[in-house]
């Protein structure tokens, strides 16, 4: 079978690999569609510390396929069944893992990162995200691309809720790619009074409004915290998602928040960045700063859910389709941040 191999970085081939085989406890998956995240392509382009050279990865942790075939030792799982995948697998004893939250497990495995992921033929499902609940049937109805995609709307739900958003708010998104999408699709669907996504590339910002975006700020021609000031009468806006990894925003995203905002630092920095943060903005405005990473596996259910009963289009967000021999081409896509989500699909 066919799988896009990282050495790597800028280094992915496809290559000609022999079916993984599967212990009693394990599934067979054909991988029907496999999306990629902005993670694949900081992966692509910097390495990963959990992918040591000369380890050879395959990577894609937005998995959505046909299971091929069954350990004798596994329940519950059956040929024929459609799947998809909350990627993070936890350890299942400690205290994170006990309270729900696999993805915040201090010793996790990946797929597409420590285990072989989605951009093959054909992936191996290790017993491990079997007995920890990561495995989800796609319900009927629901197509692959879309259940591919299911994984970074379920990270936008779990910031979603770490902001406690009301339809009071005014929300400003800064970053207009898929992940702005799914958090403009959320706060259309929570009934937010007022959506404003902020960005610098203008196609994106063109996409962005069917999603249900009320104001749009081109941020390479307007100064952002000109026009937040200028929109809100000097107020500021009651909650903001950076969905971009910049560190410069960051900060600036605070300063931009009314009494009591709230603010989600959703795109992840280079590990050793640091950003100065004003706090006595925080102090004497009651503000509260939040984070989150990944998504558990309730979030992924609740957002599996919310596509499968027609509340979000995750369809809509899928911008480039590509099949896995032309993977040079959807990284080229993808690094060059303009276009939505794009997606490895089987013919």
């Amino acid at each position: 079978m066919k799988a896009a191999i990282y050495r790597t970085p800028g280094d992915i081939r496809i290559e000609e690999v022999e079916p993984a085989a599967i212990g009693d406890d394990e599934l067979l998956v054909d991988v029907r569609a496999a999306s990629l995240c902005g993670t694949d392509v900081r992966i692509f382009e910097a390495g990963h510390a959990k992918i040591p050279t000369p380890t050879r990865r395959v990577l894609g942790h937005e998995i959505a396929g046909v299971i091929s075939k069954v350990g004798r030792l596994v329940s519950g799982f059956r040929p024929g069944m459609r799947v998809c995948f909350t990627p993070n697998i936890g350890c299942g004893v400690c205290e994170s893992c006990r309270r729900g939250f696999n993805n915040l497990c201090p010793r996790y495995d990946v797929l597409g990162i420590t285990i072989d992921g989605g951009f093959q033929e054909a992936m191996r499902v290790p017993a491990a995200a079997i007995r920890g609940g990561n495995v989800f049937e796609i319900p009927d109805g629901l197509g692959f691309e879309e259940a591919a995609v299911i994984e970074p709307l379920a990270c936008c739900y779990n910031a979603f809720r770490g902001v406690r958003i009301t339809a009071e708010d005014t929300l400003l998104v800064i970053g207009p790619g898929p992940i702005g999408a799914f958090f403009v699709q959320l706060a259309r669907r929570w009934g937010v009074k007022t959506i404003i996504v902020a960005g610098r590339s203008d196609a994106r910002l063109r996409e962005i409004e069917r999603f249900g975006a009320d104001i749009t700020i081109d941020t390479s021609a307007k100064d952002l915290k000109g026009e937040i000031g200028r929109i809100t009468r000097g107020r500021g806006v009651d909650v903001v998602v950076t969905a971009a990894s910049s560190p410069e925003l960051q900060p600036l995203a605070v300063e931009l928040l009314a009494i009591h905002g709230r603010v989600s630092f959703f795109g992840g920095l280079a590990r050793g960045t640091e950003v100065a943060i004003d706090t006595n903005l925080v102090h004497y405005r009651g503000l509260t700063l939040t984070g989150t990473t990944g998504a558990s596996n309730e979030d992924y259910f609740r957002s599996l859910r919310l596509v499968a009963d027609g509340q979000i289009d995750a369809r809509a967000v899928i911008s480039h389709r590509f099949a896995l021999a032309e993977i040079d081409g959807a990284f080229a896509v993808a690094r060059g941040r303009k276009a939505m989500k794009t997606i490895i699909v089987a013919p």
